[in-house]
């Protein structure tokens, strides 16, 4: 009796922080969906803030982005080019890097450590670094205000590469082995029996690099130039100008460009937790 209540304890302990952690992550999107049901003077006035006040609640400011009207006339034009390059940039990226990833991992070859070192010091180079040469580069390629200029130059990033090896290499090897047996190619033990294998490594990363992509600020404000390709971190960033301080729309539009995300990790958390937990380990 005295063990079971010793572990109960534990457990209970356990769940009381991590329930108060949770509410602490959550806290700030109450605060943000509170304030942008309130007007722009509730703001300026309160700051955000969590008091309820049914009187100025309301949901004019969804209604001003869903008619477009003034400042939020181009947001779902912004919303979209988020959408098209995520999605690109995420499917890319994630067959790209497994694909470099598992060849790291699975194929012995000349030069395979130095190559895998090249990709750990990669890791530590920070973006701010290479944007001037980037740039230049998509300049003389002429991917300047193109969707491309933002996907090419991150498709294949070290993060996912090195994930990926660390996956592949928890892989028995006798499934590459008896599908040579088969006559399968190497392309087809990737496709066919490799890339179910890795699904929970593929859907941790599809969090995780589509999070990047739709979060994206610094690179693509610097490749894109006009109104409509901006990406939505861009267009509303344009909200707050030394001419008007739109904040109403800006917290609502805020709300709404976290329900992708949110979706995706309804989906892929069950991966996510998996192919983080499975991923680290090999044997």
């Amino acid at each position: 009796m005295k063990s079971k209540q010793s572990l109960l304890m534990p457990k209970t302990v356990l769940f009381v922080l991590f329930t108060a952690l949770a509410i602490m992550a959550l806290f700030p999107l109450y605060a943000l969906f509170l304030g942008s049901l309130k007007p722009a003077t509730e703001f300026f006035r309160y700051g955000l803030n969590v008091r309820w006040d049914f009187d100025l609640m309301s949901l004019h400011n969804y209604q001003s982005i869903f008619e477009a009207k003034g400042a939020a006339k181009h947001y779902f034009t912004w919303y979209k080019n988020s959408v098209m390059i995520t999605v690109i940039f995420t499917i890319l990226s994630l067959l790209l890097s497994s694909m470099v990833g598992y060849g790291l991992a699975m194929y012995q070859f000349a030069g395979r450590n130095f190559v895998f070192s090249l990709v750990l010091l990669t890791m530590m180079v920070p973006v701010e670094i290479i944007i001037l040469p980037l740039y230049k580069e998509m300049i003389a390629l002429r991917l300047i205000n193109t969707i491309w200029g933002i996907i090419l130059p991150f498709a294949v990033a070290p993060l996912p590469i090195f994930f990926f090896r660390q996956f592949a290499l928890s892989l028995p090897k006798d499934f590459m082995d008896a599908g040579r047996m088969d006559g399968c190619g190497e392309a087809g033990i990737f496709f066919r029996i490799m890339v179910p294998l890795m699904v929970p490594a593929y859907g941790s990363m599809a969090i995780l690099q589509a999070l990047a992509s739709w979060n994206n600020f610094l690179w693509p404000i610097i490749v894109m130039r006009t109104t409509d390709k901006f990406t939505l971190p861009i267009g509303l960033a344009t909200f707050l100008s030394p001419l008007s301080d739109n904040y109403d729309v800006l917290i609502a539009g805020a709300v709404l460009s976290i329900v992708p995300i949110l979706i995706l990790f309804v989906f892929f958390q069950r991966f996510f937790i998996e192919g983080l937990t499975v991923g680290g380990v090999k044997g």
